[in-house]
């Protein structure tokens, strides 16, 4: 990560950022709790056999407001994401930006072949649904539902995930660099990394993290999002 994004963070301080958000995410729900809008159940299943997802963010907004494009430079806001499991800077982004309607997040972590479901609401030009998590241990990769516009009537739409990378942090392995329950390292690192939105090539044991624990194949992650209300 380039000297110009935040200084590192350690676990303990993300985890706290994440309950903070989930607090915020929880007072903008009753805030709108009278409006008519439409709600969407949103189902997240980790298919890996050794990754754990961190607090999943779950938004819905306008189309335009993708969180990555494949074979460009994240943002800052998912730099930060994929690389420590903070998600607040990526959802206060959608919200400053006039993007975002409803941003949740699933407030824990999320063990292999566990899921979890939050509901999500959504109404005329704010129709798309957008999901982000990082796996731990990596250095910043992440699974990830892009900009998918809702279902329709009460169809459900099925997303099949790979894991990404964010391209912000080299894929060093080194626990130093990777924070979690089993690494506790730095949540930010200093360095760069390959400088571009990519799938992730996968765990191959150059560092500390043993290749048959925690390597995966794709997909990593299924979503579903289905209409309510």
């Amino acid at each position: 990560m380039s000297q110009t994004r935040a200084k590192k963070i350690n676990w303990s301080t993300s985890l706290l950022q994440g309950v903070v958000l989930a607090a915020a995410v929880f007072s903008m729900a009753l805030v709108q709790a009278s409006d008519k809008g439409e709600r969407y159940v949103v189902t997240i299943t980790n298919l890996t056999h050794g990754q754990t997802f961190t607090p999943i963010m779950v938004a819905s907004h306008k189309h335009r407001a993708k969180l990555f494009d494949l074979g460009e430079p994240a943002s800052m806001e998912l730099a930060i994401a994929a690389e420590s499991g903070n998600t607040q800077p990526l959802s206060q982004k959608l919200v400053n930006a006039g993007m975002a309607y409803d941003v949740v997040s699933t407030g824990g972590l999320l063990g292999p072949g566990e899921s979890v479901s939050v509901i999500v609401k959504a109404k005329k030009h704010f129709r798309h649904i957008s999901v982000m998590s990082m796996l731990i241990p990596t250095n910043d990769a992440f699974v990830a539902a892009n900009a998918v516009p809702v279902p329709k009537k009460r169809h459900m739409q099925t997303i099949m995930s790979p894991v990404y990378d964010a391209g912000s942090e080299l894929n060093d392995e080194l626990c130093a660099n990777i924070p979690g329950p089993y690494c506790g390292g730095a949540a930010v690192s200093p360095e760069d990394g390959e400088g571009y939105v990519h799938i992730h090539p996968g765990i191959h044991g150059v560092g500390d993290l043993i290749q048959s624990q925690f390597d995966w194949r794709n997909p990593a992650a299924k979503i579903t999002i289905k209409r309510i209300k």
